[in-house]
This record gives C-alpha cells, structure tokens and sequence, in this order.
C-alpha cells in the first residue's frame, strides 16, 4: 500500500528524492517501512542515524545496557549527561529532533530469542548491531525463521566485517560462523564503527527499496581502506537455514 507524502517529507528528502533509484515512490516505501535497530552502540547509533534521516517510518531501537564513559569514543547518539541512561531511551531522544517526521519506539530489553520471535515477523528488515555471538544467532534464527532479512555487521579495531541474509535465498549468520567467535571486549575505533554501521544502514535502505544488496561478504580493512568480498554458500548441514 502506497503512502502519500507530506508537504514536510518532499521538503525533507527532497534531494534523496531525486535519485532515480528512489524517487517519490521509493520515499514512500521508506516511510511505510519498519526497521528493528538491536544494540544502540557504535554501529547501532550509526545505523539508526542515517535511517532515521533516510526517512523509515517506524524506527524500533533495541537495547539492554546503560550508557558508559567507555562507550563514549564511538556510540555518538549518547554524551556525557547520558552516563547512566537507557541506550534505547538516550538514542530515541536524540534521533526525534533529528527527525520528527518518523515514529521512534525505544525498548530496554535483554536479546533473546523469545523476544525476538515476537518484534522480528512485523518488520521490513532487522539490522544486527550487537557483540555479543550468542544472541546474534538468536537474531539470525528469529529472521530465518520469519523470512525477514537481517543486515549483519561487526567491528573490531580498524576494521570489520558485513552480512545481508536474506532467508531462504542466501547464507544465514551462521552457515558463514557456524560457532560464536571468543566473547571478550574487543578494541575498537569509533570511525569504524561508523563506517560499517552506515553500511548497514544502506544495505537496509537498499532492501526497503527492493535493490539487490551486497553479496557474499564483505570485508572492511580500514587501515588500508580496503574492500574484499568473499563468496558464501549456504551450508546443507546448516542448524537454521538447511
């Protein structure tokens, strides 16, 4: 179903609109769409700006943890009055008066599977913005089995790594890391983080708008600002999406 555009959205998105990828009916497919945004840290502040920009009619941001001075380098919708604050709650502030045009629902909530069966099945596209593996392919399981795509990405000092999975079509999270790397705080510069949290946030607007995303998967280097793609299959003995 179409929906119309606004006086305020045609002024807002007016150079978007013109791209011819995009166009009125492409903004219109942004605003009917919804996006569920898991971890609000440095990709997920990332992401969740630029969708919010892009004009996504419903933003949902998911996220457990409170703000901490060590988040501060990289989680750029969270500064120094936020120690202490709801993630979610902190990033939903700062993204409505970036945008007021969008809906922004905030939800402090511990990632599991059973909660994501729940948000998954009603969104256009989940991005996975989280460290931690185990709830990773909880996330990568719940959009499998909802056939909703899942824009994947992770960071670690210069660089990092991004996945599109689009269920049923391509690999899943974990046909391509069939076992969770070692959990452990890893280091990380705040411009990476960046970088592939606005990949995500493209990858997802290209899926709303029904452009074929990146394939395979895509590895950042930023010390030598390098790209490499790596072709994957889906596995046959694939626990979630055989």
């Amino acid at each position: 179903m179409k929906v119309a555009l606004s006086p305020d959205d045609l002024a807002r998105y007016d150079r978007q609109i013109r791209i011819s990828e995009i166009g009125v009916e492409g903004q219109s497919k942004l605003k009917r769409a919804k996006v569920l945004v898991v971890g609000l840290g440095g990709l997920g502040c990332a992401a969740a700006t630029y969708l919010a920009a892009a004009g996504v009619g419903l933003l949902t941001l998911f996220d457990y943890e409170l703000v901490e001075p060590s988040n501060l380098n990289r989680q750029v919708l969270h500064g120094q009055d936020d120690i202490g604050a709801s993630k979610p709650d902190s990033a939903a502030k700062k993204l409505r008066q970036l945008n007021p045009l969008i809906e922004i629902r905030a939800l402090r909530l511990k990632g599991n599977y059973e909660a994501f069966r729940r948000l998954v099945p009603e969104q256009s596209v989940v991005l996975d913005c989280l460290d931690d593996w185990e709830v990773r392919f909880q996330l990568n399981r719940a959009c499998v089995e909802s056939n909703i795509p899942l824009v994947h990405a992770g960071v670690s000092g210069f660089g990092g790594q991004l996945l599109v999975v689009i269920p049923r079509k391509g690999p899943c999270l974990q046909c391509v890391f069939p076992t969770p790397p070692e959990r452990r705080a890893r280091p990380v510069i705040g411009a990476a983080a960046g970088i592939l949290g606005c990949m995500q946030a493209l990858e997802a607007i290209k899926v709303i708008l029904g452009i074929p995303p990146v394939q395979g998967l895509l590895l950042y280097d930023g010390m030598l600002e390098e790209l490499d793609r790596v072709s994957i299959a889906r596995k046959s003995d694939c626990p979630v999406c055989a």
